[in-house]
């Protein structure tokens, strides 16, 4: 009978495993890495009884996504970092389905015992009472408006909001009630919610980006695989920009010789398609995404693997990530000059960031007493009950 031998982790020479593990279909992580606050770290070994099915493309077969219900006790994150240009963010789901190797937040998935790698992208919770919240918090008397970032740690539109629709009714909330916020996503369905935010972008109320690292679509499909093509995003980008909705574009997050090569190629056709600002970030790899990056890059990129990691590290003062509020988001360094000196270049002969669109219009927010009441019989009546 075939059995799972399980071994401790412990400091190893090797950064790359020798025979990585076979992708799932579909999906980023290769690997279902135990969080940081596991007492005991464990290594799966196959002594060779057992097979992993595999399905036509000789990867592992597709790991299927379940979605699980929470009440959230809190809609609203507060943060003071000085490097975020936001004060408050809101996020209908935790874990995103994207799949994206290099997200900053697959680490929030240990916070629940599950792990960063395959459980983040598959184990979806969607936080059911997002709308009532956020009801209630605009409601207080208390309340002091200012521009809500929406789906800043997992992507408010990602695969289950096409069913659940918990990001839709936000913005209808934030549509009645005249409140501001910035949205940033890699789907295509945002194009959905166009009925609410061509009229909020007409009042200065709304502003979009597009996160897009590359414009190949075959290092796309196992960088974020169930993201929207590259393609297809420069096509929500067209559409957002004709309907009136100021839309930027943010490269991120640049792998060297993975995709930072086309950085400028990028923006050209961000550009063309009619984004009218830009941002960058440098590949940050805090916690647990640094080995689950390492096995990404042995397992679709074996030939740069170590060139990556070492230029990775010429940016971040020797070391896989560097968390200081100076550095994190751009590196420092001779190759960190680099990157920013060719951006700012593209940019300037683009006529990227000419037009400022960073100051939402704030005067129009109204508290409860004041907003209009939904007509008797309205499905969404019980959102704004007091």
């Amino acid at each position: 009978m075939g059995r799972l031998i399980y071994l401790s982790v412990t400091d190893s020479a090797d950064e790359f495993p020798i025979a990585p593990p076979a992708p799932h279909k579909g999906r980023g992580a290769v690997t279902n890495l135990q969080g940081r606050y596991e007492v005991d770290q464990r290594e799966a070994f196959d002594d060779g009884w057992i097979l992993s099915p595999a399905d036509d493309d000789g990867g592992v077969s597709a790991l299927r996504t379940q979605v699980f219900e929470e009440r959230a006790k809190s809609i609203l994150t507060h943060n003071a970092s000085p490097d975020i240009p936001f004060g408050v963010s809101l996020n209908p789901y935790r874990g995103c389905e994207h799949g994206c190797i290099y997200c900053f937040a697959r680490p929030t998935h240990s916070y629940l015992g599950l792990s960063p790698g395959l459980d983040f992208e598959s184990r979806i919770y969607a936080k059911v009472n997002a709308p009532e919240l956020l009801v209630r918090e605009l409601s207080k008397k208390s309340y002091v408006p200012e521009p809500i970032a929406l789906g800043v740690n997992t992507d408010a539109w990602q695969p289950v909001e096409r069913d659940l629709r918990l990001t839709r009714r936000v913005i209808e909330v934030l549509h009645e009630r005249g409140h501001p916020f910035a949205a940033i996503t890699k789907s295509s369905l945002i194009e959905r919610d166009l009925d609410l935010l061509a009229p909020m972008a007409a009042r200065g109320q709304v502003m979009a980006a597009i996160t897009i690292t590359t414009l190949d679509a075959d290092i796309a499909r196992t960088l974020e695989p169930r993201a929207a093509t590259p393609a297809r995003r420069l096509r929500t980008i067209r559409t957002l920009s004709e309907a009136g909705v100021p839309v930027g574009v943010s490269i991120a997050p640049v792998i060297p010789f993975v995709t930072e090569p086309d950085m400028e190629r990028l923006l050209e056709a961000c550009a063309e398609a009619g984004a009218s600002s830009a941002s960058y970030i440098v590949l940050r790899l805090p916690w647990e995404v640094a080995p689950l990056f390492k096995d990404w890059l042995a397992a679709h990129f074996p030939d740069r693997a170590d060139r990556v990691m070492s230029r990775v590290r010429d940016m971040r003062g020797g070391k896989d990530y560097d968390s200081s509020f100076a550095t994190r988001m751009k590196g420092e360094g001779p190759w960190a000059d680099l990157l920013k000196q060719r951006f700012h270049k593209a940019v300037r002969r683009l006529g990227l960031n000419e037009r400022r669109h960073g100051i939402l219009d704030m005067s129009q927010f109204r508290h409860p007493e004041l907003a209009p009441r939904p007509a008797p019989g309205d499905p969404q009546l019980d959102l704004f009950q007091d």
